[in-house]
C-alpha cells in the first residue's frame, strides 16, 4: 500500500496510559497500561467481559475513559472524535451497507475523510487488490460469501491508509475452514503493510498465537499478562495465562529442593526462586505428557479417551486431579478404568505461583 500519512498524521503505535472506562459506576476496563509498538500486531486475548473490546473502543473513540489517556503515536487522542484519529476498524459483523456495491462500500470511508474525488477510484482499486477482491467491485454484499464480505470490510478499513488498524473479532462469524484461510490472508496483509499497527481483539487462542507479535491477556477488566506468543505458551507466568493461552495441566504441588511433590510422587522440575515447603502450581502442556513409563512418572486411572484425528486425548485421574495427555498414533487405545502411567521431561514443566486456575 503506497504513500500518504493517515488522516491527522498519526503513526507510531498506540499507548494506553492508565485507561479506566466505567458505565454507571461499573468499571469495565481498569487502569490499563499497555504500549503497542509501531508496526506491531498486538492481540487482546481474554474471555467475554474481560475488557478487551472496551480497550479497542477506547482507541477508536467510541467510549471515553473516566481516567487516563489514549495516545496514537505521540498524539493524545483521548478527546478526539473517531474520524480524526487516523484509524481503520473492522467489527464482527462487517457493517457493510447492503444497498451499496462493493466499490461504494470501500469508498465510503474515503468520502467521509474528504479524500479528493479524483483519488477515490485508485484508492478503492488498491484496497480491493490487496484483499483479493478486485473482481467483485460491482457486486452487492448479499452476493458475497461471509469470507468475501470480511475482505471487503478490511479493504474499506485499509482504503483510508490508517496508521492503526483495529480488528474486533473479525473472524468469529466464519466457519473453521474460512477462518483458517482468512488467518493466512491477514498474516499476508501484515507482511505487506509493515508500518500499520494492528490491535486485534479475540477470544480465540489460535488466532492470537498465529497472528500476534505479542499477546495481552485480559481478565475481569484488567491486564493480567503480556508477552510474545512463544513466551506466554512455553513459559507462562500465571495459572490464568497458562490455562487461557493454549491448554494446560495445572497441578497443585509442594516445593522441595529441585523437585515438587504431587499426590505422593516426587517430580524433578526446576524450582529456582521458589521457597522450600511453599505451595505452587505446576504447568505441563498436554502434548508434552507421554503415555507409559518414563521420567517424572505419574500413575492413575483412565477416565476418558477422545479421538482427535492425528491424536488421542487421554484423561487420567491422578491423586484426585484429571491429567490430560495428547498422544500421537495411539494404536492400542486404553479403556476407561485402565491403570496407566504418564510421564514428562523436567524441562517441559513450569512452576507457577501458588493456586490453581482452570481444569
Amino acid at each position: 500500500m503506497s504513500g500518504g500519512a493517515p488522516p491527522g498524521g498519526s503513526r507510531g503505535g498506540v499507548r494506553f496510559d492508565g485507561v479506566t472506562v466505567a458505565y454507571d459506576g461499573n468499571v469495565v476496563l481498569d487502569s490499563l497500561d499497555l504500549t503497542v509498538e509501531p508496526g506491531e500486531v498486538m492481540a487482546l486475548l481474554g474471555p467475554s467481559g474481560s475488557g478487551k473490546t472496551t480497550a479497542l473502543r477506547a482507541v477508536a473513540g467510541f467510549v471515553r475513559p473516566v481516567r487516563g489517556r489514549v495516545l496514537i503515536g505521540e498524539r493524545d487522542v483521548t478527546g478526539l472524535p473517531p474520524h480524526r484519529r487516523g484509524i481503520g476498524m473492522v467489527v464482527q459483523q462487517y457493517a457493510l451497507f447492503p444497498h451499496l456495491r462493493v466499490a461504494d462500500n470501500v469508498a465510503f470511508g474515503l468520502r467521509a475523510h474528504k479524500v479528493p474525488r479524483a483519488e477515490i477510484p485508485g484508492r478503492v482499486a488498491e484496497a480491493l487488490a490487496m484483499t483479493g477482491m478486485e473482481g467483485f467491485a460491482r457486486r452487492h454484499p448479499r452476493e458475497l460469501s461471509g469470507g468475501q464480505q470480511q475482505r471487503v470490510a478490511i479493504a474499506r478499513a485499509l482504503a483510508i491508509r490508517p496508521g492503526v488498524l483495529l480488528l474486533d473479532e473479525p473472524l468469529s462469524a466464519l466457519d473453521a475452514r474460512l477462518r483458517s484461510d482468512m488467518l493466512a490472508e491477514l498474516a499476508r496483509l501484515h507482511r505487506e503493510l509493515p508500518d500499520v499497527t494492528i490491535l486485534y481483539v479475540t477470544h480465540d487462542q489460535v488466532e492470537a498465537l498465529t497472528l500476534a507479535d505479542r499477546i495481552a491477556v485480559m481478565d475481569a477488566a484488567r491486564l493480567r499478562d503480556c508477552g510474545t506468543p512463544q513466551d506466554l505458551y512455553r513459559r507462562p507466568r500465571t495459572p490464568f495465562t497458562a490455562s487461557f493461552v493454549g491448554n494446560a495441566n495445572l497441578l497443585p504441588v509442594r516445593v522441595g529442593d529441585g523437585s515438587v511433590l504431587f499426590g505422593g510422587a516426587e517430580l524433578a522440575v526446576a524450582t529456582a526462586g521458589a521457597a522450600r515447603g511453599a505451595t505452587a502450581t505446576l504447568c505441563v502442556r498436554p502434548h508434552l505428557v507421554g503415555l507409559g513409563s518414563g521420567p517424572n512418572e505419574l500413575r492413575g486411572t483412565v477416565a476418558e479417551v477422545q479421538w482427535r484425528g492425528s491424536t488421542h486425548r487421554v484423561y487420567v485421574e491422578v491423586a484426585g486431579h484429571r491429567v490430560k495427555a495428547d498422544v500421537r498414533e495411539l494404536r492400542v487405545t486404553p479403556a476407561p478404568g485402565d491403570e496407566v502411567a504418564l510421564h514428562f521431561a523436567a524441562e517441559d514443566a513450569v512452576l507457577l505461583a501458588a493456586g490453581v486456575s482452570g481444569e
